[in-house]
């Protein structure tokens, strides 16, 4: 049987060896990004089981293998800390909230999906792309160094001291809110403040600066705030483990590559640790069992927790979208077929929502799973499907086993995964590239680091879109000649030109526009109008005109009404296509400039050009 519920088993050996490698090398990841985002390692694994499933059921691109990735990762870290830090840094009481952006992001990717976005992610810059991956791994590298280092601001009390003032400062605050949202604070009675105030002990203060010393360690900016302090604090144990990790990863790829080097370094140093270090820190409980839907989401469900989260929600759509779609290319590099970018959004945006509601953090298209399972045989969608059904094994028969993983462990195999994810092919060339495109790269590079992701994103597109329009506009500045007939001797003309030079004079323009006429172009286009001296004529070659939008057409109308003020005759030669839709919708057409002033060709102008000038000066004559 070849095809059973739409599936194709022509290819299953190869399908069952691509997902069985695919979800191995997606194992020791999932864990990595799940303890990273701050949901714990079980999120991790909960979302590679399902976007990785339900992805590729859905999807448009048949051997993708999807799941948390780096990029996605990041996005959620932030996410994940801030609505942490707005309830009041209770990770239990921020959940419902955080799920719902999650579940929000998937069905923002959905929506994407029907509305045919896919085939227009393909035109993102290359060097905000690039920028953009390089400040990713950057991200990665840094806010691993404390792990490392094994070091947790949380647990060093010197630094939670510093905190204990602002933490009274915050548990009071949290008092007078409470108070005033139930009408018991009023100017003549603080006696209820008062006592509850003097309920505060000495333990929630030092677990309210904890958070709080936590929070201000956390991202990049807060890793290199402690640095120095985790320099002074470090725990040999576990910097070891990550140094051990990390060399066994390298190291074993120079052996074969037959074998997933992570996971090989992930069991051996697990396995290391549990056998020979009594005290190591682990990733926490994993629980064992298939996955409980996250049902508060809905129970505790407040639009006011997740509308601030609205424009986070469309971003980690748009990246999910975009780090898929990327992934796609290279899927059909490879096997030399053609994704449905469209179906493919909609099969992540489904695979994100069902992860969401099991609690799982978000991920997308991951770019190293895809090719392991393409050279490992996967043709079909079922690889993909196999990939995620090979994880819920895991999960219900190892769970008790992976919480023994060591920290540190997952630390290192971030670290290689931050330094694998960078854009080395972008970096080793920024010599060769344009200036512009190197301001674009190093400043979404900056603003991924240290402001935000996206923000980054956005301000390289904006300012990606200037520079290209101001590019485009000075290549048709190049390519567009203006100049007196009689100047053709110093200037290349146009093959139908001919002798026209010597037998007109120089009483005649013709502007020759070589290239769209857009809003980058439009003030030029005037001032160039603005420039020419006394003359009787001037026709306005649009032979190469492809595209004109509205800014170029108000110029292109403005010039007209400012030549004919002047006495001056406007002609146009070659109006076809999308311009002369443009010139017939805005009324120029055969209103603000006659039918008959517009030319099938240069040919025909030339003749009536002759004659004209000739009726022109004979009426002057006569007068």
């Amino acid at each position: 049987m070849k095809k059973l519920l739409g599936l194709d088993f022509t290819h299953f050996k190869g399908d069952l060896f691509g997902g069985i490698t695919a979800g191995i090398v997606a194992l020791p990841l999932a864990l990595a990004f799940g303890l990273q985002s701050g949901l714990g390692a079980a999120a991790g694994l909960y979302g590679a089981i399902f976007i990785s499933f339900f992805a590729a059921l859905f999807g448009g691109t048949n051997t993708q293998i999807s799941g948390p990735t780096a990029p996605m990762t990041a996005v959620s870290m932030v996410v994940i800390a801030s609505i942490v830090a707005a309830n009041e840094g209770d990770l239990n009481k921020a959940l419902p909230a955080i799920l719902m952006v999650f579940l929000l992001a998937g069905l923002i990717q959905i929506g994407l999906g029907f509305l045919k976005v896919g085939q227009y992610i393909r035109f993102i810059p290359y060097p905000v792309v690039s920028g953009f991956m390089t400040g990713i791994g950057v991200i990665i590298i840094i806010t691993q160094i404390l792990p490392m280092l094994g070091y947790y601001a949380k647990e060093d009390q010197a630094y939670v001291d510093d905190f204990k003032p602002q933490a009274e400062e915050v548990l009071l605050d949290r008092i007078l809110q409470e108070e005033a949202q139930e009408e018991i604070l009023v100017l003549e009675d603080f006696k209820e403040t008062v006592r509850r105030a003097g309920d505060i002990t000495p333990s929630d203060i030092n677990l309210e600066a904890s958070t709080l010393a936590a929070n201000n360690a956390s991202g990049v900016i807060g890793s290199l705030r402690v640095l120095k302090r985790a320099l002074g604090n470090i725990n040999i144990t576990d910097l070891l483990l990550g140094l051990l990790t990390i060399f066994i990863i390298y190291g074993f790829k120079r052996i074969t590559t037959m074998i997933p080097s992570t996971l090989v370094a992930l069991l051996i140093v697990s396995l290391g640790a549990f056998f020979f270090l009594p005290d190591y820190r682990t990733i926490g409980i994993i629980p064992s069992g298939f996955p409980i839907p996250e049902l508060g989401m809905f129970s505790n469900f407040s639009i006011g927790a997740v509308l601030p989260y609205f424009f986070t929600a469309a971003s980690l759509a748009a990246l999910g979208a975009i780090d898929s779609l990327l992934t796609s290319v290279v899927a059909d590099n490879m096997t030399k077929t053609k994704h449905n970018p469209n179906k493919e959004l909609v099969g992540q945006g489904i695979g994100n929502s069902i992860a969401a509601l099991f609690g799982g953090i978000p991920g997308a298209g991951a770019t190293i799973r895809t090719v392991v399972n393409i050279n490992s045989g996967g043709k079909t969608k079922i690889s993909g499907m196999v990939a995620g059904l090979l994880l819920l094994v895991v999960l219900l028969s190892l769970g008790p086993l992976a919480s023994q993983i060591p920290a540190a462990v997952l630390a290192g195999i971030l670290v290689t995964v931050g330094i694998g994810v960078m854009d080395y092919k972008g970096l080793r060339h920024i010599g060769q590239w344009p200036k512009s495109e190197v301001l674009v790269m190093l400043l979404v590079l900056f603003l991924t680091v240290f402001v935000g992701l996206i923000e980054a994103v956005v301000v390289g597109l904006i300012l990606s879109s200037i520079l290209f329009m101001k590019t485009i506009a000075d290549v048709v500045d190049h390519r567009t000649k203006s100049a007196p007939l009689v100047e053709f001797s110093r200037e290349i003309p146009w093959r139908d030109e001919g002798d026209i030079v010597s037998r007109i004079g120089n009483k005649i323009y013709i502007k020759h526009l070589d290239g769209p006429l857009f809003f980058g172009f439009a003030s030029r286009f005037q001032d160039m109008i603005k420039a020419l001296p006394e003359i009787e004529v001037v026709i306005i070659r649009m032979d190469k005109v492809p595209f004109l939008d509205q800014s170029g057409l108000y110029a292109v109308e403005d010039a007209i009404m400012d030549l004919q003020a002047l006495g001056i005759k406007v002609v146009f030669t070659d109006l076809h296509g999308q311009p002369k839709e443009m010139f017939d919708r805005f009324n120029i057409y055969g209103k603000l400039v006659d039918e008959k002033y517009f030319f099938p060709d240069f040919e025909s102008c030339a003749h009536w050009l002759e004659t004209y000038l000739k009726e022109n000066h004979r009426a002057v004559e006569a007068n």
